[in-house]
């Protein structure tokens, strides 16, 4: 299991956002470690510096694989630290590598290991075309130094410097002698048909000294490396400078051997704070100016929203409300009864709109439970959702913290079975529902099973194809017993209160014969305004949306969480007022079933984003492969039907607000 496992309030967001998308997010309370020569350790003190490896993974692949499997040198003693759930979920498979470091001891061109493949041998010929698939598919090496990634800084254009938290394997010149990828740095890989690799890397490690500030050692404030490729003549005196470069023909027809090597340097910058340690890394990534064009996209869609609502609150709504109430019960007593009569019929003429519905608005939906149901279950995500993304902004759930973020997420809604249970109980018992048995085995097992059912199906996918994503069964174990064990009793807990409450009391009754519903236009119908109600949402989030699934799918490190806390703030704002402007709408156009609707407008929003995700993967991606495209897209149906639940709930419970506040105030006989 370890090893596996929004005047002001625009201000107040922009602070909120600057401070936790700032250099300072570094995880709170995360003790630095202090470095010292050999003959200077102690207890507070270490000597020696472990380079882990993790898993590999490739942006034209879905499938990471371990570091073992591409048959690089293995460390006689391997030990793996412990990993959480979150870094199981994700594929890190974190282990000790046989290149070994002490703080302050360069090394120059030191062998690792020889890895010999002969001709004829089926299992050597099987590991050399394993290594070369990884060339072809550019597969990257994730090393950690004290917490910290070992990073591959390079030039890119306009003369900035692109630092990858990631290296190749090594890289490939096509038959048509084009050098693919990693392959341009160097003029000598030119063969066609041929693989290089890298099989040497220079590792610099820089330090902070602690002797001007009053505590003792160093401590690691940068670590980078470059790859390299050389052909060693003798390999137990191996040459890492000049030479030719480390080739692996297309066709195996001779013996290959493959001899490893690294050198390390230290350099002392006292300079770089350790806190601000990732800063050379994100810095590198340009994209603050975009996520600030996004931001003001979203508020400029807010305002245009919030105009509209306003106006109808404002005069609209008021005038609406000021007409039906003008004629008090008790005036009309005192009047003849002709004058009476002719009062109340130009009040029956003018008595149009959403009050003629007032006896039947409040009419149970069908399919009142599967309502309820989805209700509950977005409920549980949107106080997930809020909850993980204000941890984030505080930066406990920052890079540093591996697997953090899945991590809070999976506990937070295994936690939260409680106000999902109580939803879902207290909105069926709402609509008059009386199987309280199946709401509550629904609410607790019908989106999580889908979910897990998904989730389940691609794991297989994984299991097959020997990734190290594949989640092994003792995980699957505990997570099934998180949510057996733990989420379903609490969800019966919140079922239990909820129904024992009373029902939501409506301000006006309901009619026992349903009215009939005047035909409607081609935009008062549902299914155009579902539609268009997904569009402005979407505005909102899809330039964030992009670096979500950057961050996912072509390993780049999402980290401005004070952005996303403030989007997520405009989705909820905008989810709601554009379901309130709808529901509205059709209120006015006697159109009454308003429940669902209301649900499916803001729900829509995941339409567009699975629209998005696939123009993502035909237009950015270049993943190959039935298995990778089958996850690709499995993967993203989990996403998509959290984020229908999540945004749905949110217009569902805002036009109920609505609803309910403008027929209280309207006095119906």
């Amino acid at each position: 299991m370890k090893r596996r496992i929004r005047s002001g309030s625009v201000l107040v967001f922009s602070l909120v956002s600057y401070l936790c998308s700032s250099s300072a997010f570094y995880l709170p309370g995360l003790a630095p470690v202090s470095f010292c020569e050999n003959d200077k350790g102690g207890e507070d003190c270490q000597t020696v510096i472990q380079l882990f490896v993790n898993r590999l993974d490739s942006v034209e692949s879905v499938l990471p694989y371990e570091y073992d499997v591409f048959d690089f040198c293995k460390d006689d003693k391997e030990t793996r630290p412990s990993e959480n759930l979150g870094q199981v979920l994700f594929g890190e498979r974190i282990e000790s590598s046989p290149y070994k470091v002490s703080f302050k001891q360069d090394v120059k061109c030191k062998k690792v290991c020889t890895q010999t493949y002969k001709k004829g041998d089926k299992e050597n010929a099987a590991k050399l075309d394993f290594l070369k698939m990884g060339m072809q598919l550019n597969y990257q090496h994730h090393w950690i130094i004290d917490n910290m990634p070992v990073t591959w800084c390079y030039d890119v254009e306009d003369g900035q410097k692109y630092c990858n938290p990631g290296f190749p394997i090594g890289c490939l010149v096509t038959l048509d002698g084009r050098a693919k990828d990693a392959c341009v740095i160097n003029s000598e890989f030119n063969k066609k048909n041929t693989f290089y690799v890298f099989n040497h890397v220079d590792i610099k490690i820089t330090y902070h000294s602690g002797a001007q500030e009053g505590w003792r050692g160093a401590r690691l404030v940068a670590a980078t490396l470059e790859p390299k490729s050389f052909t060693q003549a003798d390999e137990n005196n191996p040459s890492c400078e000049g030479g030719s470069p480390m080739e692996v023909p297309g066709v195996f027809e001779n013996d290959v051997s493959i001899v490893y090597t690294y050198s390390v340097t230290f350099e002392e910058n006292n300079s770089i704070k350790w806190a601000s340690r990732w800063d050379y890394i994100l810095v590198s990534m340009p994209h603050t100016n975009i996520q600030w064009f996004s931001i003001m996209n979203s508020l400029v869609i807010v305002l245009f929203l919030s105009g509209m609502v306003a106006m109808i609150m404002l005069r609209t709504l008021h005038k609406d409300i000021a007409r039906y109430n003008q004629v008090d019960q008790a005036d009309l007593i005192k009047l003849p009864p002709t004058q009476k009569s002719s009062v109340l019929y130009e009040d029956a003429q003018e008595e149009s709109g959403w009050k003629q519905v007032h006896g039947d608005v409040f009419r149970p939906p069908r399919k009142g439970m599967l309502l309820s149901v989805f209700l509950g279950q977005g409920t549980q995500i949107f106080i997930m959702t809020f909850i993980t993304l204000f941890l984030a902004c505080l930066g406990f759930l920052s890079p540093a913290n591996r697997g953090a973020l899945m991590t809070c997420a999976v506990v937070l809604w295994v936690l939260l079975g409680t106000p999902a249970g109580y939803v879902s109980a207290r909105l069926y018992k709402t609509f008059g529902g009386e199987k309280w048995k199946t709401n509550v085995l629904l609410t607790a097992l019908l989106c999580p099973g889908i979910v897990f059912a998904d989730f389940f199906l691609m794991n297989l996918i994984l299991w097959v194809e020997g990734s190290s994503a594949a989640i092994p069964f003792g995980t699957l174990v505990a997570i099934l017993a998180l949510w057996f064990g733990i989420s379903v009793p609490l969800t019966f807990i919140g079922a239990y209160f909820g129904f024992k409450k009373a029902a939501i009391e409506q301000p006006v009754r309901t009619n026992q014969i349903p009215r009939q519903i005047p035909e409607q236009s081609f935009f008062t119908k549902p299914s155009p305004g579902i539609v268009m109600g997904g569009i402005l949402p979407f505005g909102c989030i899809f330039i964030q949306l992009f670096f979500i699934l950057n961050s996912i799918w072509s390993h780049q490190m999402y980290y401005m969480f004070g952005f996303l806390f403030l989007v997520f703030i405009i989705l909820l704002i905008t989810c709601s007022e554009a379901t309130i402007l709808l529901c509205y709408f059709h209120l006015c156009a006697e159109d009454y079933h308003w429940w669902w609707r209301s649900f499916l407008t803001s729900g829509f929003t995941a339409v567009y984003l699975f629209v998005y995700a696939v123009h993502y993967f035909f237009s950015k991606l270049q993943i190959v492969g039935a298995a990778s495209t089958i996850l690709y897209f499995g993967y993203t149906m989990i996403m998509v039907l959290i984020f229908f639940l999540f945004t749905g709930t949110i217009g569902f419970f805002a036009c109920f607000w609505f609803v309910n506040k403008i027929y209280s105030v309207v006095k119906v006989d």
